[in-house]
Formats: structure tokens, C-alpha cells, sequence
């Protein structure tokens, strides 16, 4: 609550995002994605938070990388990471007509198809790989959507957010016992939920779980969920193809023990279903979060 208080006495800060993010609309994706790159550039050469703790995660995920490789997929991951945040202004402005557009391909949308007409609704987990922002506009686009998210640091943002995330039918809950049970009703009715797996929760129930073989404080949301209602999970990313050239979106199966009812091995299944996407498109993940915050025998990213 006190850093939504601080944040909320700087909205020359909100206006300053909402000004990048549409400039940013008006630029065609290459050049959009170039423009983000060019940020993730400047984030690799100054020394700073993004470069320190995306090599923090790598040394620990990746142990037997040699230097230079693991330096190549840092800079490379920093560069994506700047491609997410420009591109976000495209995606929450743009018309249907040209989002449809991104979309070059999809690879098992069929798994999804099947786990909704069981009827007990499906569970989406999202990691923050390649475009998340690009998977919720294309569910929503498609199916009846009910999305878990972390309300914005910048109070003044948060209508500008919403406005681009839902304007195609989803629903976004803010984190807490009344998104919570907004979840258990789009459930209850044979819909689709979407969460981020890998995000650090801030309350609610969790456990150490380990992700690339980390203990890291992992959600028990989804390990209630499907024990509750029965539903299947299934992980989505979107991957940003080179040169502007659109996305791809994937589906992929969770592992079988994330429908456990021992919490920890539903979380550990959880995080590896997590890792399983990560490891076949490592460079776009967001190596730049704090993953591993909260540790409780160390300070991970001193």
C-alpha cells in the first residue's frame, strides 16, 4: 500500500508511459521492435539492475554455460525484454483487425478446444515468455477469458492497462480473495482462466518449490484449482518472431503431478512446466525479474 502511495504522487510519471506507449502505436512492428531493442542495447551496456539481475538468474539456471554463451543469452534476453515493453503500446492500441494480423501461426490450440468442451473449465498459465500480452488478446479474442493480474505501480496507468487488455472481451481480477473467487466462477461455468505462474506471489498461499533446481516461492493457486474443479492446465506463450515478423503462439500440456493434491509436488510440476517452455526459447524470457526474491537464507541478487 505504501508504494502505491508513493507512486500515486508522481503522474508526470503515468503521462510520461502513456506518451512512449503511443508514440510507440504509431511506429509498424519492425521498426516498434527495433526501437525496443535499441532500450534492451542501452540496459546491456550501463551497468544497472536489469543487466545485474538478469545475469544473477543466468549464473544460477545455467551453471554449465560458459561465460561467453551465457553473456550472449543476457544481452540477447535484455534486448527482447526491451521489445516487450515497446510493443505493449501496439498491442493495447491497435485495431482487431491488425492484431489478428501478428498472429503467423498457432501450435496446439486443439489441446485447448478439448479440455473446454469437458466443461470444467481450463486453466491457462501464462510464464513471462516471449509476448503474454499478445496471448491475452488472442484468448480473448476467441474464448470467454477470466484474467488474474498485478494491479500497475503507477495508479494513473492502471486505466490505460485495463482498457488495452480487455477490449476484446477479457475480464481482468486483481490479485486477492475477491480475484480469487471471480476465478472459481469462470471456472464453475466451464471457461478459461488465465494466471502467471511464475510471477513472485505477495500474499496468499505459497511454497518453496524449485524452478531450474532453485527453491523459488512458487503459488498454490492453480494446485487448488484443478483439485477443486477438476480443470486441465495448459502453459501458452507467445514467441516473437524476428524482424517484426509477427508471433507464434504455442500451447503445450502441463505435466501430468501439477494435478497432485500435495501442494508442493503440484507447485514443483508447476515451475517445471514453466521451465520446460523457458528452456526451448530461453533468450525471450524475462531473465530481468527477480524470480528468486524472498529467499529466506540469503539475499539472492546481492
Amino acid at each position: 500500500m505504501a508504494e502505491r502511495n508513493i507512486t500515486a504522487k508522481h503522474p508526470l510519471r503515468a503521462r510520461l508511459a502513456q506518451g512512449t506507449l503511443r508514440l510507440s502505436a504509431l511506429l509498424p512492428l519492425p521498426l516498434n521492435h527495433w526501437s525496443g531493442a535499441f532500450l534492451g542495447w542501452l540496459a546491456w551496456l550501463l551497468p544497472g539492475r536489469a543487466r545485474r539481475v538478469t545475469m544473477r538468474n543466468l549464473e544460477r539456471c545455467y551453471p554449465d554455460l560458459d561465460p561467453v554463451a551465457r553473456n550472449r543469452l543476457g544481452r540477447r534476453s535484455l534486448l527482447e525484454t526491451g521489445k516487450t515493453a515497446i510493443e505493449m503500446g501496439p498491442l493495447w492500441l491497435w485495431p482487431e483487425r491488425r492484431i489478428r494480423r501478428l498472429v503467423r501461426g498457432v501450435t496446439g490450440e486443439q489441446r485447448l478446444r478439448e479440455a473446454l468442451a469437458e466443461g470444467k473449465g481450463v486453466i491457462v498459465a501464462i510464464p513471462h515468455l516471449g509476448s503474454w500480452e499478445m496471448v491475452g488478446l488472442y484468448c480473448s479474442l476467441r474464448y470467454p477469458m477470466t484474467a488474474l493480474y498485478r494491479p500497475p505501480h503507477l495508479p494513473d496507468l492502471e486505466e490505460m492497462v485495463r482498457r488495452g487488455r480487455e477490449r476484446f472481451g477479457a475480464r481482468l481480477v486483481p490479485t486477492g480473495a475477491r480475484g480469487v473467487r471471480a476465478l472459481y466462477r469462470s471456472l464453475e461455468r466451464g471457461e478459461m482462466v488465465c494466471i502467471l505462474p511464475d510471477q513472485v506471489p505477495s500474499a496468499g498461499q505459497w511454497v518453496y518449490a524449485p524452478f531450474f533446481g532453485i527453491p523459488a516461492r512458487t503459488m498454490t493457486l492453480v494446485s487448488r484449482l484443478t483439485r477443486r474443479f477438476g480443470s486441465r492446465v495448459l502453459f501458452c506463450y507467445a514467441e516473437r518472431l524476428p524482424r517484426g515478423g509477427g508471433f507464434h503462439i504455442h500451447f503445450r500440456p502441463a505435466p501430468a503431478q501439477i494435478h497432485s493434491d500435495d501442494p508442493l509436488l503440484s507447485a514443483s510440476h508447476l515451475n517445471l512446466g514453466v521451465e520446460r517452455c523457458v528452456r526451448g526459447l530461453p533468450e525471450q524470457y524475462q531473465w530481468s525479474y527477480k524470480r528468486f526474491r524472498g529467499q529466506a537464507a540469503e539475499d539472492f541478487y546481492e
